[in-house]
């Protein structure tokens, strides 16, 4: 059995979390024959649907922007279409594994992220005060961001820590 992730292409339906035993289980997730696509950073391969464009399938926008943000030569060339299941990167005979727990916990936890952009001729890491209740939102403004700041040439998606957040004057403090 290997443990994946259900990513439906409705952005709204829940993530599910589900054991595999056979490759009977992958294609009915997907609704048919299976393509494999890497994401090496986060060692894990993600299914789709092989005839997905040609079916006319939805896109699947979480999906898609993940692939985008951790597949730098995928963006704008390509997009995932109907539901995907991510499982861990295949072993060294080639059979899936699960899901990394960090990955899981990743895209299946609620946090809070913020985004963080490089500019045109500099190294350091710029940010503003928006924040991103999941890991999922804040790839979509991260990727939204690189497509439409002709300065931007970098993004990354950072957890918000402690000492990120601002403290709240009061007016009698003043």
């Amino acid at each position: 059995m290997t443990k994946g992730i259900v990513v439906p292409h409705d952005a709204e339906a829940a993530l599910e979390v589900r054991e595999f035993s056979e490759f009977g289980d992958y294609q009915q997730a997907v609704g048919g024959w299976i393509e494999a696509v890497n994401i090496p950073s986060l060692g894990v391969m993600v299914f789709v649907n092989e005839e997905g464009l040609l079916q006319h399938l939805p896109l699947n926008s979480r999906m898609t922007f993940l692939w985008w943000f951790h597949v730098p030569e995928a963006r704008q060339r390509a997009m995932l279409v109907g539901n995907a299941v991510i499982v861990g990167a295949p072993d060294e005979d080639g059979n899936t594994t699960d899901v990394p727990e960090t990955v899981l916990s990743l895209l299946t936890e609620t946090l809070v992220y913020r985004v963080e952009v490089q500019v045109i001729g500099e190294t350091e890491w710029h940010r503003n005060a928006a924040k991103y209740t999941d890991y999922w939102e804040a790839v979509i403004w991260a990727m939204l961001l690189l497509e439409r700041w002709a300065l931007a040439t970098d993004v990354r998606v950072v957890p918000v820590l402690d000492q990120d957040v601002l403290p709240i004057f009061r007016e009698d403090t003043l």
